[in-house]
């Protein structure tokens, strides 16, 4: 038996994952355990969880890896504040503490972390490497091109070349500080957004406005060659020797000063979002046709930060020169801990491969399950009113919870791994309701109103209700397509003005435009996940009884948190949620829990629950 456990940590929602055998058997982001989003810190827990999962002990690690090589980046770090010296002092001297403390010497506090029973060889493989390692060896392609694309890892920003087999191969490169990740963060900042975390808002903006800077853009921020290689012009752009990501020269170039945080959105800001989106869908497209005509190869798998954006995927998809692509779901930081340990296993290693649909990576429900009788035990001892049901009548009576426009906490078996909820810590409700849009954004999510919801749908039936192909699928939420023509709805003369001239964009988000309002954008699209028997068949059970009664195989789905937290990862952590916003009922495994048989708890949990999260 070889285990290897594969971890990412200290820059940005650090994670652990581990593979036995070549088998992906945990994987989960430090956040989902501390409860602070997004966190850096030494993923201590998530490697306790994989091991737990395995039924390992410390000492059973054969390898550990690591995701990318922290000297080369303390490299590029120095090379930078040179090359912008005195001008990047005062970033270099904030950054310096932190590395000599702990970055610079990974390998000794790595070994602190892990512990003297662990043995285990040390293998620090490249950033680039572990995204695509993530992106071809789940893949359920046996060959297969690249490509990476992320704000940067060591120098490198976007990466191609091919997956074969049990081998990938890296052929090309773009270097800091020239990075689509980085422009799109860079407007996401201006446009008032965190780094980091912040541009799928950015991305759901976008449909709000029109791309009138893009062309700016092309002139002035972004040289894009035939192939889609490009350079920057870093007279508009501080990261590489501020404390910004944008200066007064891109804020004079676009007439438009950083926004400040929570203040008003302007339609200058929507059309900020749509010109780097269209940007950003430009790059990605003339890459994937460069890299077709040079590797000759049919499908493309992709991972790193860009590769979340849903919209230039499904754009991809639909216009680009491939048959399928595949992403990978925790194409993010986190996603470098499980890339990390296949690359030592495939590529080190030299263990054989071999694809499988439809893929590796089991639905990404990779993170800790709780049974029926832990469930029960913590609501016994919490004295929460519950009722208990077999798995036929759990279905009838959530769907005729559904029915009547209830919002439900629906926690399911295995966590997710990566940012999104796939089924199993998710938020569901009724994709027709015209109310269920603002009712789960302002009373559940407590977060901007103009941002969408997303789908999910049976895959037998995705094609009928939206503009995707039957041979494909999203099961990662990571494909946007429009809604089919035929559930589309007209709207009237009033309703068009209000869309085009009314600045309250929660009154232009909750403008029916199809069958199903509370999933469709304003531009009639959506961000759908396809839902198969496997690996999920509990969800894809409810979704069939709801189908049965309804002749619609959709649902809301969002993630079981709100605004500023993790997804939920515990029956404790889903319970103290759930009492804190306006969700009407909990669903856990075969136990259902009814907001108004419990308001006795309510207000103790909301003021202790909203009082542990900033908004962000």
């Amino acid at each position: 038996m070889t285990a290897i456990l594969g971890l990412s940590a200290y820059y940005h929602d650090s994670a652990a994952a581990l593979i036995v055998n070549g088998k992906i058997v945990a994987a989960a982001q430090e956040e989902r355990f501390t409860r602070k989003k997004h966190d850096p810190a030494f993923p201590s827990q998530a490697v306790t969880y994989c091991l737990r999962e395995a039924n390992l002990n410390a000492s059973d690690r054969d390898y550990v890896a690591f995701y990318e090589k922290p000297l080369t980046k303390f490299e590029r770090l120095l090379e930078t504040y040179l090359a912008y010296a005195p001008f990047g002092f005062q970033s270099f001297r904030m950054a310096m503490p932190v590395w000599l403390k702990e970055k610079l010497f990974m390998k000794r506090a790595m070994k602190k972390e892990l512990g003297k029973s662990c043995r285990a060889k040390l293998v620090f493989t490249e950033h680039h490497e572990s995204h695509a390692a993530s992106a071809f060896f789940p893949s359920p392609f046996e060959e297969a091109a690249i490509l990476t694309l992320d704000g940067v890892g060591e120098w490198c920003t976007t990466t191609w070349g091919v997956g074969k087999g049990n081998k990938l191969t890296l052929h090309e490169q773009i270097n800091f500080p020239h990075s689509i990740g980085l422009l799109y963060s860079a407007v996401t900042y201006h446009c008032g957004f965190k780094v980091n975390s912040g541009e799928y808002k950015l991305m759901g903006l976008a449909p709000y406005g029109r791309p009138i800077y893009a062309d700016l853009m092309r002139n002035h921020l972004i040289d894009i060659k035939d192939d889609g290689s490009f350079r920057l012009n870093m007279k508009y752009f501080n990261y590489c020797e501020g404390l910004t990501m944008t200066n007064s020269a891109f804020s004079q170039l676009f007439s438009m000063p950083p926004r400040q945080p929570e203040s008003m959105l302007e339609q200058k800001h929507m059309d900020m979002a749509a010109s780097v989106q269209q940007i950003t869908e430009e790059v990605v497209l003339k890459i994937a046709t460069h890299i077709s005509k040079s590797t000759k190869q049919r499908k493309l798998v992709l991972a790193g930060g860009v590769a979340l954006n849903c919209v230039a995927n499904g754009k991809l998809l639909r216009e680009g020169p491939f048959d399928d692509i595949w992403v990978q779901p925790a194409s993010g930081d986190a996603g470098g801990a499980l890339g990390a340990a296949m690359f030592v296993w495939h590529q080190l290693l030299e263990k054989p491969r071999l694809s499988r649909l439809p893929d590796h990576q089991s639905g990404s429900l990779l993170g800790p399950a709780f049974t029926q009788e832990q469930v029960k035990k913590y609501l016994r001892e919490q004295s929460v009113v519950f009722h208990e049901y077999n798995d036929e009548t759990l279905m009838t009576e959530v769907t005729n919870l559904l029915l009547s426009e209830k919002v439900i906490g629906w926690f399911q078996g295995r966590m997710e791994y990566g940012p999104r909820a796939l089924g199993a810590r998710s938020i569901i409700g009724d994709a027709r309701s015209t109310k269920m849009q603002s009712i789960m954004n302002l009373k559940i999510k407590y977060r901007e109103s103009f941002r969408p919801f997303a789908p999910i749908v049976l895959r037998e039936h995705a094609s009928a209700w939206f503009e995707i192909q039957k041979q494909h699928e999203s099961p990662y939420m990571l494909i946007v397509a429009d809604v089919s023509e035929q559930h589309k709805t007209k709207l009237t003369a009033e309703q068009e003005t209000q869309m085009h001239t009314s600045l309250d964009l929660c009154e232009r988000v909750n403008i029916p435009r199809s069958t199903i309002p509370a999933v469709t954008h304003v531009d009639h699209s959506a961000r759908l996940q396809t839902v198969d028997e496997q690996p999920n068949p509990r969800l894809h059970a409810l979704m069939s009884n709801f189908f049965l009664k309804t002749g619609c195989p959709v649902l809301v789905n969002t993630s079981f948190n709100v605004r500023g937290e993790p997804i939920v990862c515990t029956p404790e952590d889903a319970f103290r949620c759930f009492m804190a916003t306006e969700m009407d009922a909990l669903v856990m495994e075969n136990c259902v829990i009814l907001k108004e048989e419990n308001t006795h708890r309510k207000t103790i949990e909301k003021e202790t629950h909203l009082a542990q999260f900033q908004l962000d």
